[in-house]
């Protein structure tokens, strides 16, 4: 499970993005690497380790990492979609409790039929 990474976040993370966090999420060692060219990116090669006994991972593994945050990105689309089109809570608790209210809380009242819409159209799989 990535820690850094937010996969609900709605921007498109960029490659130095992935890279960064995959530092993070590789070794968890507070303040372990510098970039060697400041203004460069969190590139494999542009690391140095700069904390007595710490050792820098090899490339395979930082590139496996960065992998992995790509794809646990793109895993989550559905809950990103999913996200912008379910009604604001306020209106589903509202429709919650006229379904409670008028006995109907089932699949056939609005707070199901709108929420069950939102989870068909953007399926996990």
């Amino acid at each position: 499970m990535a820690r850094y990474l937010n996969v609900m976040r709605q921007r498109a993370y960029d490659e130095e993005e992935y890279q960064k966090d995959a530092w993070n999420e590789i070794l968890d060692e507070h303040n372990w690497y510098r970039k060697i060219n400041e203004n460069g990116d969190h590139s494999y090669n542009n690391i140095k380790v700069v904390k007595d006994g710490v050792t820098k991972p090899s490339e395979s593994d930082f590139n496996a990492k960065v992998t992995e945050l790509k794809n646990a990105y793109a895993a989550a689309h559905y809950r990103r979609n999913r996200s912008k089109e379910y009604p604001k809570l306020k209106e589903q608790l509202d429709m919650l409790w006229h379904a409670i209210d008028a006995g109907k809380l089932d699949k056939t009242c609005d707070f199901y039929i709108t929420n069950k819409a939102v989870k068909d159209k953007y399926s996990k799989g």
